[in-house]
């Protein structure tokens, strides 16, 4: 084990970079919490007509968490812990990968394991790395509510919940390394658990118990399935539940010792789940770069495709809910929170019957996930890059613009086609709805609207990647988190205007007015485009960054 620590250390050393910027995303992003929950839900009235809305809408349940009262620690708490639970899932499990699976991959495995290292060290290393990362992120959490005056037990809890689920996922993320044949496939496989687990919370939430109070509840037995779940249960600020933190722990360790069991016992290179044989001749598609890039990320993209889908169906069927909620005596009460609550969603100075600001407010988080599956088809480009395809594809005759290009095109396509579907399973949702015909104008704008601010983001994350490749994938990461925080959540969170301008979805045409101004969209298309025409410029001119 003398080698564990050098091993260590360049663990540290490859991820410096993108440990900083997760460390700066996950305190931002509580700063920025702390800040919307002072400033605009400032008093308990306020507060307490929220949660009443929160507790009668199964939508927003499922977005955000289970209420536990109005204190404001406990209310920050509610809002924000199911998006930094999958935040520090997906870091987690990335992690885990790359240094397993990916390794492996690129040789690097085969040269440490004949030395004497042997082949637990290096596992046993990236198992250290997360859980030191895991600790980290807990600290940073529960240091920064305590800065700003929360109970001590209470802030020592939230983060002791954040480096648990952390655990519980990094845990995840070296058993599906030693499942899948490739470092893609175990990333697919472990964002999948990681969605499934915050789907199974949201479901839990949704279908929890109101407490007699009116202001609190206990989630259903969905939500036990789920490691932000249990996080979410420990309850910080109000119940203080200390023992779900050993389900995630124990996930962890038994996970870790199974993988361990795995690697001691398999052949290198080698997997649970054997790779699917190929064909025997490449079909005619996989003759230039674009049809070479698609069947690299199909089934990602397919994948998102039918997440927004989804989304989409579950907007439009449930929109006549809200309307009835509104006709009923306990929703009118809240009418008008429930109205500046949906418009913060829709945009600046969005205007319409809720109804209409609902559905447009919703289906921006349909924008969120277009720009989700749009990065990460660009930052593919950067794994390719890294692990050497790229350096193979280009020694043929094909250029770097349009091997570049292909990426691009795919992001477009992705973006595009997880709107596209979200529209239709939002109009397959409104079928039987009364007013159907009027709103499906109103959904079609509404995915329409989303484009342009998503196309920004995927060609400022091409632009990362052309100007500063080796730091692409956190920047493109980064730039992603911090869009849509500034312009999807921070009407909510209360943000100034200068800031939230900052990103395009704060630009999204307000579909929702009278005579919807579309002159922004135009903008945002036309910065797009350049901005993606002079990173493929850029990346025509540059060399190649090879190394990891």
């Amino acid at each position: 084990m003398k080698t564990l620590p050098t091993l260590l250390w360049l663990r540290f050393r490859r991820d410096r970079w993108q440990i900083l910027v997760w460390l700066l995303l996950f305190a931002l992003l509580e700063v920025v919490a702390h800040t919307g929950v002072t400033e605009t839900y400032g008093n308990d009235a306020e507060r307490a007509g929220v949660i009443r809305l929160v507790i009668v809408t199964p939508a927003i349940l499922m977005l955000r968490g289970t209420p536990q009262g109005t204190q404001p620690d406990a209310f920050q708490f509610f809002l924000l812990f199911g998006f930094l639970g999958i935040m520090i899932g997906l870091m987690n499990t990335f992690l885990a990968v790359r240094h397993t699976r990916g390794d492996e991959e690129a040789g690097r495995a085969e040269l440490i394991g004949a030395t004497q290292a042997g082949r637990i060290a290096p596992l046993l290393a990236t198992a250290l790395e997360g859980f030191i990362l895991s600790a980290a992120v807990g600290l940073l959490v529960g240091g920064i509510a305590l800065l700003y005056g929360a109970e001590p037990i209470g802030a020592l809890l939230f983060g002791s919940a954040m480096a648990a689920v952390g655990i519980a996922y990094l845990g995840v993320g070296l058993a599906c390394a030693q499942l899948m044949r490739t470092s893609r496939g175990a990333n697919g496989l472990a964002s999948a658990i990681v969605v499934l687990g915050y789907a199974f919370r949201a479901i839990g939430d949704a279908t929890g118990t109101v407490q007699p109070d009116g202001l609190s509840m206990e989630a259903g037995w969905w939500s036990w399935l789920s490691p932000i779940g249990w996080g979410q249960a420990v309850a910080p600020y109000t119940h203080q539940n200390a023992w779900p933190l050993l389900l995630c722990l124990g996930v962890g360790v038994v996970l870790f010792a199974v993988s361990a069991l795995l690697q001691s016992n398999r052949d290198l290179d080698s997997s649970i789940i054997p790779e699917r044989a190929g064909r025997l001749h490449a079909p005619r598609a996989l003759a230039g770069p674009l049809g070479l890039v698609w069947r690299v990320l199909r089934n990602p993209v397919i994948g998102w495709v039918i997440g927004g889908a989804l989304f989409g169906l579950f907007i439009g069927a449930i929109g006549q809910s809200v309307v009835e909620l509104i006709q009923q005596p306990e929703g009118a009460a809240v009418s008008e929170t429930i109205g500046q609550m949906l418009a913060s969603f829709a945009g600046p100075d969005a205007e319409g019957t809720l109804i209409d600001l609902f559905t447009t407010g919703i289906f921006s988080l349909v924008g969120i996930l277009a720009a989700v599956g749009g990065v990460q088809a660009v930052m593919r480009a950067r794994q390719d890059e890294a692990g050497g395809s790229a350096e193979v594809v280009l020694a043929a005759p094909v250029s770097r613009f349009h091997w570049f290009s292909a990426y691009l095109l795919i992001g477009a396509v992705s973006v595009l086609g997880v709107l596209a579907f979200g529209v239709l399973g939002a109009m397959v949702g409104l079928t039987g709805a009364p007013d159907a015909g009027e709103r499906m104008s109103t959904i079609a704008e509404a995915g329409l609207a989303q484009l342009p601010g998503c196309l920004v983001v995927v060609a400022v994350a091409a632009l990362a990647f052309a100007v500063l490749p080796r730091l692409s994938i956190a920047l493109g990461w980064a730039v992603l988190v911090l869009a849509i925080l500034l312009g999807q959540f921070g009407g909510m969170l209360g943000l100034p205007d200068w800031l939230r301008d900052l990103s395009p979805f704060s630009h999204t045409p307000v579909v929702t007015a009278e005579t919807v101004d579309w002159a922004a969209a135009w903008a945002m298309f036309g910065i797009a485009v350049g901005v993606a025409a002079v990173a493929a410029v850029i990346v025509r001119r540059r060399d190649l960054a090879l190394s990891a």
